[in-house]
C-alpha cells in the first residue's frame, strides 16, 4: 500500500522535513505534489527516528507547509538504460533534453551502481589513442585506467576535452565499438552550446551520450550527473560489450555542490568547508572505472577538474590524486605563450601506462623514448633556472643544447594544435627527432641498438631548422 503523508514539518533550502514516516530508507525517491496539481521529485538525504529529510530536485519555491502531499516510491534512482542513448543530450538526472522524446527503457538501473567485487577486476592493459602527442606519448591513457586533467579557471581544457571526445579511438579490433559517455557539471550556458555545437559539427555526436547539468540547474542534480553518466557508460560496456570514455567535467563544481548540500544538513564541515566525507564521495565516483572478468567492454574515467588559484593542494585535486593512477595537469605559463595544449609534462604521469605501451600495443620503443624525453625535459628546467642567475652565455655546449632542445619540444611536440590528429607512430617519430637535436652521449635512458636505429643528428638539424624558417 502507497501511503501518502500531506504536508511538511519543515521546509529550508532546498532541503524539506516529513514527520511519522515509516519504512522509509535512505536514498529512496519520492513524490511532491504541490496543490496546483504539479510533481516534484525527491531523494531522502536522511532519516532519524520517524523523520525524514528529503531534498528536491527542482528546488522549494512554491512548496505548501500543509497542503503538499508527499508519496515514497520504495527505491532509489534509476536510470532507464536503452541502446539508443548514444547520440542522445541529457540533462544531469538523465532526462532527454534534445527534443527527441523519451527513451525507450530495455531495463532500469541504479545510479549509484552495484558494488563490484575487486577479485573480478581485469588488470587494465592496452591504450586510448588521444591523438594528442604530449599525452599518447608521455603519460598515455589505458584502456580502463581514470587519469585527471588538472587545469586552472580561464584554461583551455573544455577545448582539450572537445578534442579528445573528436579524435579518441581504440586499438583497432575486429568487433568491438568504441563510444564516448561526457557528463559537464555546473556549466555555464554558452559552455554547454560550445560542447553541443562541437561535438554535432565535427559529426561525433552519433557516438556520444551527453549529461549537461547547468550553473543555473539545482545543485541535487549536478551530485547526479556524474552518477547518471556513469551508469548509461557501465550498462553500454558491460551490457553492450562497447568500450567507453567517460569525461567528467567539472569535477570542482560537483565538490562544491557537495558543500553546499553538506552545509544545508548542518554537517560538520571539514578541510575549507567540504565534508569529511569527500574522499569517500570521490571515490564512488572514480572507482566505477575499469574491466570486468566475462565482459568485452570497458569504463575509462578522464575527469577534469579545475584547482583554485591553480593549487594543486587543494582538496579536490588532493584527494583526486590519491584515488586516481596518475594526473595530466596543464600549465598557466605554457597556456600564456599560445602553446596548445598546455600540458606541464613534469608534474603529468600516468601509472598505469608502463603495462599497456610497448610491443604488441604501441611500439617497442614507446618506453625508452618516453623516458628520455622526460629526462631531457627535466634537464631543460635545471639550465633555464642556472641561465637565469648566471647568463645564457656563460652556459656549458650541453646545457645550451638542452635549452635549443626545450624550445624545440615545446614548439613542436607539446604545441600541435586543435586540429592535428596525430598517430602513435607520428608522436614516437616526433620524439626521436626531437632528440637527435641533442648529442648522442646525452641520452643515457636509451641503448645502443635503438640510438643506432632511431639518432640521427644531421636529419634533425636540417629538419628543424626548415621547420623554423
Amino acid at each position: 500500500m502507497n501511503i501518502k503523508y500531506i504536508g511538511l514539518s519543515e521546509i529550508n533550502g532546498p532541503l524539506v522535513v516529513l514527520d511519522k514516516c515509516k519504512n522509509v530508507s535512505y536514498d529512496e525517491i519520492a513524490d511532491i505534489e504541490l496543490d496546483n496539481g504539479t510533481h516534484r521529485l525527491a531523494r531522502v538525504v536522511e532519516v532519524y527516528e520517524d523523520k525524514a529529510v528529503l531534498q528536491v530536485f527542482e528546488g522549494t519555491k512554491g512548496l505548501s507547509l500543509k497542503n503538499t502531499t508527499t508519496s515514497f516510491e520504495g527505491r532509489p534512482m534509476e536510470l532507464p538504460l536503452g541502446g539508443e542513448m548514444l547520440g542522445r543530450i541529457f540533462n544531469g538526472a538523465g532526462k532527454p533534453i534534445d527534443g527527441l522524446g523519451e527513451i525507450v527503457a530495455e531495463e532500469y538501473r541504479d545510479i549509484n551502481g552495484e558494488p563490484l567485487n575487486p577479485v573480478s577486476r581485469v588488470y587494465p592493459r592496452n591504450y586510448i589513442n588521444t591523438g594528442i602527442s604530449s599525452i599518447d606519448a608521455l603519460m598515455t591513457l589505458i584502456r580502463g585506467q581514470k587519469l585527471p586533467i588538472f587545469s586552472g579557471s580561464g584554461l583551455s581544457h573544455n577545448k582539450l576535452a572537445v578534442q579528445i571526445v573528436r579524435q579518441a579511438k581504440i586499438a583497432d579490433e575486429a568487433g568491438q565499438d568504441f563510444a564516448v559517455v561526457f557528463g559537464a557539471m555546473g556549466v555555464t550556458n554558452d559552455v554547454a552550446d560550445y560542447f553541443r555545437r562541437s561535438f554535432e559539427e565535427t559529426g561525433v555526436l552519433q557516438r556520444v551520450a551527453m549529461f549537461l547539468n547547468l550553473s543555473n540547474d539545482p545543485i541535487i542534480e549536478r551530485i547526479l550527473t556524474p552518477r547518471c553518466a556513469l551508469t548509461c557508460a557501465e550498462y553500454l560496456a558491460f551490457k553492450k560489450n562497447m568500450h567507453i570514455l567517460v569525461i567528467l567535467t567539472d569535477m570542482t563544481s560537483y565538490a562544491e555542490a557537495l558543500r553546499e548540500f553538506s552545509s544545508s544538513k548542518g554537517e560538520i564541515p571539514g578541510r575549507k568547508g567540504y565534508p569529511g566525507y569527500l574522499y569517500s564521495d570521490l571515490a564512488s565516483i572514480y572507482e566505477r572505472a575499469g574491466i570486468v572478468k566475462g565482459a568485452n567492454g570497458s569504463v575509462t574515467q578522464i575527469p577534469i577538474l579545475t584547482m583554485p588559484n591553480d593549487d594543486i593542494t587543494h582538496p579536490v585535486p588532493d584527494l583526486t590524486g590519491y584515488i586516481t593512477e596518475g594526473q595530466i595537469v596543464l600549465d598557466r605559463n605554457l597556456d600564456a605563450t599560445g602553446i596548445y595544449p598546455g600540458v606541464a609534462i613534469l608534474p603529468s604521469l600516468s601509472r598505469l601506462m608502463k603495462d599497456g605501451i610497448g610491443e604488441g600495443y604501441t611500439r617497442e620503443d614507446h618506453q625508452m623514448c618516453a623516458n628520455q624525453l622526460f629526462a631531457a625535459y627535466a634537464k631543460v628546467q635545471d639550465a633555464r633556472s642556472l641561465a637565469s642567475v648566471i647568463g645564457e652565455e656563460e652556459l656549458t655546449a650541453a646545457d645550451k643544447a638542452y635549452l635549443k632542445f626545450g624550445e624545440l619540444f615545446e614548439e613542436h611536440f607539446i604545441n600541435q594544435g586543435f586540429e592535428t590528429n596525430r598517430s602513435i607512430e607520428e608522436t614516437l617519430d616526433l620524439g626521436w627527432a626531437l632528440l637527435s637535436t641533442l648529442p648522442r652521449n646525452e641520452l643515457d635512458r636509451v641503448d645502443d641498438e635503438h640510438l643506432d636505429k632511431f639518432y640521427n643528428h644531421e636529419e634533425a638539424e636540417r629538419k628543424f631548422k626548415t621547420q623554423s624558417k
